[in-house]
């Protein structure tokens, strides 16, 4: 692709990421928060064998999510624009309205007639299988209308509705486990309710009933959407096989207690630190996609952003390895569920190399061969599985981490290697020397908490470490190396 250089709109749209950043920010923390606040709130409402069950139930949710509806809805972000330019939005609405239509139906049925094969995948009662068929409903809608808010760069409304989302799931959650006592059922049940309520919310700010017109399906659009969605739909699925098989092999080897462990392991890390770094690929990725609609260079953009993405992450991921058990009796978890913390550091590294790849798959998707993504994750997804079924009888929650880790830092990898012509980022040198030069004295002070045996709690030394970290970066940046990347 030949690419045309224009600046000037290049820094206009690095300043509308950073003006979008900081409007999807409240979404974003709020969301962080919310899952800070889902662990200790659950795990002290519910047995380590109902919280077990929740788990697997969200596993399942997950998988079929991911079958049926959610590349639905990232197909709807990344053609909006184009259909928009095109001026047939209607048309283009009313054939994605029809697609998760008819995927709805497919899930319904396939489910159905396949339901013992989900019996034996996921061991959970019949009434869960019903219960997750049911939610996926409005969880689809909610796919679809926010990946069109999105479209629409309307970040404050996409946050307010997330905010709105987050906090009712868990307030209804806790009514109905507290009101009704109906297990691990509460949560699903809470989840169904909020989100039916925030579709009713996304609805009218998205104004799609003012787009929207029942028209006649142009089947031209689908053959587009499927190239583009099925791909990533099966991407997710291998990351799926990645961040959640270790729930179902550790569940069947040592039953819903065990698994319960690893959920908690995944909570105390993935949806927290994720929903920490989406705030910058939220806001960055569809102005991006719409620089590239336009010709643009968008690798400067990209590149900027990873060296900002590696800054924050990198050291915020590294202290809370190094205090794995404080951060975990940081977030007032149930002691049942300390043994968790284990399985911290290597969750959170792999979250890590999972996020960047945020960035290094991003050529993917603009040249729509997320084909190559697939396969990426694929072989990283069943080499993960693999690692799994080895090392989870052998070293326990230890071989969850090893595996989980590994199979992530290899997607990664693939990503970094196999780089599509006309995409290759810059690597951001000044940050990462920068970075280097501010780990120096803050690795001596760590040192210094660990063999002087200074009398300061753990939550205290986690948060300094950090103070000292970034103060000496921005001391460099602004002083000694003020080259920018």
């Amino acid at each position: 692709m030949e690419y045309i250089e224009n600046k000037e709109l290049e820094e206009k749209e690095i300043k509308g990421i950073f003006s979008d950043m900081a409007k999807y920010a409240p979404s974003k923390l709020c969301g962080m928060f919310g899952n800070v606040i889902t662990v200790p709130i659950y795990t002290s409402l519910f047995s380590t064998q109902e919280y077990g069950l929740y788990t697997v139930s969200i596993a399942m949710l997950s998988f079929l999510c991911i079958i049926f509806s959610d590349w639905v809805g990232l197909a709807g972000l990344r053609f909006f624009r184009h259909h928009q330019l095109e001026k047939d939005l209607p048309k283009y609405l009313t054939t994605l309205v029809a697609v998760l239509t008819i995927n709805m139906f497919l899930m319904f049925g396939l489910s159905l007639v396949f339901r013992n094969g989900l019996f034996n995948l996921f061991h959970v009662p019949f009434k869960y299988l019903m219960a997750v068929l049911l939610l996926i409903i409005p969880v689809a809608i909610r796919a679809l209308l926010s990946q069109l808010l999105r479209a629409q760069l309307k970040s404050i409304s996409y946050s307010l509705a997330t905010i709105v989302n987050q906090f009712a799931t868990i307030f209804l959650a806790v009514f109905f486990a507290k009101c009704f006592h109906l297990g691990a059922a509460s949560i699903l049940l809470g989840m169904g309710v909020a989100i039916s309520l925030i579709d009713i919310l996304l609805l009218y700010q998205c104004d799609i009933i003012k787009i929207f017109k029942f028209q006649k399906v142009e089947w031209k659009f689908v053959f587009p959407m499927i190239k583009y969605g099925i791909p990533v739909a099966a991407t997710s699925l291998s990351a799926w096989l990645i961040t959640q098989s270790n729930k179902l092999i550790m569940g069947g080897i040592n039953g819903f207690s065990k698994a319960a462990i690893v959920g908690v392991g995944y909570g105390l890390t993935l949806p927290i630190l994720m929903t920490l770094f989406a705030m910058i690929t939220v806001a960055a990725i569809p102005r991006i996609i719409n620089l590239y609609e336009a010709k643009i260079d968008v690798r400067p953009i990209i590149s900027k952003f990873l060296g900002y993405y590696i800054l924050v992450a990198l050291p915020l991921i590294t202290v809370m390895s190094l205090y794995a058990m404080e951060y975990t009796k940081f977030l007032k978890t149930n002691p049942n569920f300390h043994e968790a913390s284990i399985l911290v550091p290597y969750f959170a590294f792999g979250v890590f190399f999972l996020s960047m790849t945020d960035y290094t798959t991003l050529q993917y998707h603009l040249a729509n061969k997320t084909h190559l993504e697939f396969i990426m994750k694929l072989v990283s997804g069943i080499i993960g599985v693999i690692l799994n079924i080895i090392l989870i009888p052998k070293m326990g929650l230890v071989g969850v981490g090893i595996a989980t880790l590994s199979a992530n830092f290899l997607y990664w990898l693939l990503t970094a290697i196999f780089v599509l012509p006309d995409f290759n980022l810059r690597l951001p040198k000044n940050t990462l020397v920068r970075m280097f030069l501010s780990t120096i004295p803050t690795a001596a002070v760590f040192v210094a908490y660990k063999t002087l045996a200074i009398n300061i709690s753990g939550t205290i030394q986690m948060f300094s470490l950090l103070g000292i970290f970034y103060g000496i970066y921005t001391i460099l940046k602004y002083t000694l190396l003020k080259a920018s990347d």
